[in-house]
């Protein structure tokens, strides 16, 4: 099988649409479309067809482009959440779900990742994971129309998966979230090293994403729930004791939400 190519198409000031394509062939595949501009341009200058759209979440810099790109490509399906109102589905995704792409050369598994908002999915292969606002490197998505309790729980589905799995996340918050990270453990050197790798990757102008989910399990707060520095931090910020993954994790959010951001 051809190894499969991702690509980040920068969008907005911030965003990261993802491209999939198969070096040598027409077809791909996009993730998170919010802006139809810088699509429309790679796929100009490559060459290249539209063959399928993949939706995280209802947000508007997720879904922005689909109806231009739709427009565009009309034969491009559109999969993306059952429970969430996104308009211009061709296919709504419950979890468990499959997803053939690429001529059956990419299949993807959804994931229920909901929190950040009601019905969030995500898009897992073998060593790849599409998760939108979720996860991000070095952090997690605020929470919108879900709670702190799902978010919770699918940062924890999600650290189960192996732990060389490429997260491709749909923003490049990365050292802004390390900085949170700073002030939760201060003295983690695996985090410090991170906070300095990362910072020459954005000097040169490249990507901080993908991460793996091993080096987020060793530096992102909020997958390290159960480590004892996190927790006391996360104690000293709430004023009493937390019980739980759920406690915790509500904690470094608000903290975040409230002190940081």
């Amino acid at each position: 099988m051809n190894p499969i190519d991702v690509i980040p198409l920068p969008a907005f000031d911030d965003n990261y649409i993802w491209l999939l394509r198969i070096e040598g062939t027409p077809d791909c595949v996009v993730v998170d479309p919010g802006d139809e501009d810088p699509v429309l341009a790679y796929l100009e200058a490559q060459d290249l067809q539209l063959t399928a759209m993949l939706i995280t979440h209802k947000h508007g810099d997720h879904t922005g482009g689909v109806k231009a790109l739709k427009q565009h490509w009309p034969r491009a399906v559109v999969y993306g959440p059952a429970h969430e109102p996104v308009s211009a589905l061709d296919r709504k995704l419950e979890d468990g779900a499959e997803v053939s792409l690429l001529q059956g050369k990419m299949n993807l598994r959804v994931l229920n990742v909901p929190g950040h908002t009601e019905g969030h999915i995500a898009y897992h292969s073998d060593g790849l994971l599409f998760c939108g606002d979720t996860l991000f490197a070095g952090g997690c998505g605020r929470v919108f129309s879900g709670t702190f309790e799902q978010l919770s729980d699918s940062l924890r589905r999600i650290a189960e998966l192996p732990a060389d799995t490429l997260i491709y996340c749909a923003h490049e918050y990365t050292l802004a979230n390390l900085g949170f990270a700073r002030w939760v453990e201060p003295e983690n050197a695996a985090l410090l090293q991170r906070i300095r790798e990362d910072q020459e990757k954005r000097a040169r102008g490249l990507p901080t994403v993908p991460s793996t989910l091993a080096l987020e399990l060793a530096t992102n707060p909020f997958l390290r729930t159960d480590v004892p520095d996190v927790v006391r931090a996360a104690e000293k910020w709430a004023g009493r004791s937390l019980s739980g993954h759920r406690e915790v994790f509500k904690a470094l959010r608000q903290w975040k939400d409230r002190d940081y951001d």
